[in-house]
């Protein structure tokens, strides 16, 4: 009886899943519009959501980062050959001038673009840069009570790992994305991993100054990067999105190599109760177009307008497979009472993207990134407005935003004692030391306070 059940399961679901796809070839439903029970049911599911399963691939991913960690470069041309288009007598190093000769074959265009973008990119990394004092320094010294002085010392992390994806689309603004804050933060040693680098790719890498370039992809390059090989030094620090093999690499070497958190797929959400119809649904096809398992998300309190978002988000995937494959999976504008709660499920669902009113912002706890009114494009934070696109996915924006100039460096504490402030601490410090059994810690406030 229980094999006949899950055969009938099983045909329920191949039932399903044929529908879903029909569905989804036949371009009837785009985003489903949700009230009531099975609204609260979404979002109470999307809330709940944790980061990308990545149990499925993360077997191949163990054997491929322990090969190459144990037999490095060998191991590394063998699937650089075999996934990411080597040829056989290829160096793994991109050469400087084939970078430039990128550079001067690009589309004047297209580099007036980047020149565009580098600089929004820049500037504004520039801003978030740590600074303590009037005269510009990051460090600051500053006495904490009469001879104990305190204060902090930044620093740049030595080297980092670029991973720039290769797969479906070519992302040359990733390059800018993540190159761009770690050269602000003052890193010496920039490393850049893509596979099968798209010549604008390489040509971003240029207009940069990038000097280590790999043309390597997959968890290969993450375990080059995270362990070092002959050809490729290990770095200090990995950041950069990519596949479910790439994230599940980074996971795997996060305690042996730092990295800025794990990506999964593209996630948006927009809020709007009197808006452009066009412009809601073009940010949502937008996002939506990344990746078949991207989450986008249009909250109203207009029942009108939900149906002309739902109409145009129809009329723009009819071309874009992947959007509307992405929109009638995963997609879901839900009806609201007020802008209030509309910000708090947004709030709940934690999104990569956010497009909000203005008004709104002050309500804003949880968000990747967020975008103000309708004539901000979340495809400005993709390119060119400069905040980063390197952003947190599956609810991590509850705890941190997107990559910045920050996760480049190190804040170290330090602290500076007098005579006169280690006989102002030394009996507290004394009492805490005894208090945790650790006597040679209160023999070092001891033996100080006796001399001062």
């Amino acid at each position: 009886m229980r094999v006949k059940a899950m055969r009938e399961k099983s045909k329920s679901d191949a039932r399903r899943k044929k529908k879903v796809v029909k569905r989804s070839k036949n371009n009837k439903v785009a985003m489903r519009i949700l009230e009531g029970p099975e609204q609260a049911s979404l979002v109470t599911a999307l809330a709940g959501r944790g980061a990308t399963d990545l149990a499925d691939v993360e077997p191949a991913v163990r054997r491929i980062v322990e090969d190459v960690r144990r037999n490095g470069d060998r191991a590394l041309r063998r699937y650089a050959t075999r996934w990411d288009g080597l040829r056989k007598d290829d160096p793994l190093r991109v050469p400087e001038d084939e970078m430039h000769r990128a550079w001067e074959q690009t589309a004047p265009e297209l580099q007036q673009a980047i020149e565009h973008a580098a600089g929004n990119i820049r500037r504004y990394a520039e801003w978030q840069a740590p600074r303590g004092n009037r005269d510009g320094s990051n460090e600051w010294l500053r006495e904490i009570e009469p001879g104990v002085s305190v204060g902090q010392m930044v620093r740049p992390l030595a080297s980092v790992g670029c991973y720039i994806p290769g797969g479906r689309y070519p992302l040359p603004s990733t390059v800018l994305m993540t190159v761009i804050p770690a050269q602000v933060a003052g890193v010496q040693q920039i490393r850049v991993v893509s596979p099968r680098p798209a010549q604008a790719t390489l040509a971003a890498a240029a207009f940069l100054g990038v000097r280590e370039f790999y043309r390597i992809g997959g968890a290969q390059a993450i375990a080059a990067l995270a362990y070092g090989t002959k050809e490729i030094p290990r770095v200090d620090k990995i950041v950069g999105p990519g596949n479910l093999y790439v994230t599940a690499a980074k996971k795997l070497v996060a305690f042996d190599c730092a990295i800025e958190f794990l990506a999964g797929p593209t996630e948006a959400v927009v809020i709007s109760a009197d808006g452009d119809p066009a412009c809601i649904a073009s940010d949502l096809v937008a996002q939506a177009e990344h990746d078949p398992d991207a989450l986008c998300v249009f909250i109203t309190t207009s029942p009108a307008l939900a149906k002309e978002v739902q109409n145009e988000v129809q009329t723009r995937t009819r071309a874009n497979p992947i959007a509307s494959q992405s929109l009638s999976r995963r997609g879901a504008i839900l009806l609201t009472a007020s802008l209030e709660q509309a910000i708090e499920i947004a709030n709940r669902i934690a999104p990569e993207h956010l497009t909000i009113p203005a008004a709104l912002a002050p309500a804003v706890r949880h968000a990747g990134a967020v975008f103000l009114d309708e004539f901000t494009p979340q495809a400005a934070g993709d390119y060119v407005s400069g905040p980063n696109h390197v952003l947190p996915t599956a609810a991590m924006a509850r705890v941190r935003g997107g990559l910045s100039v920050l996760d480049f460096v190190r804040v170290i504490g330090c602290q500076q004692v007098s005579r006169q402030g280690i006989r102002r601490i030394g009996p507290a410090g004394i009492t805490l030391a005894n208090a945790e059994g650790l006597k040679e810690h209160a023999e070092a406030f001891r033996v100080r306070c006796s001399n001062a």
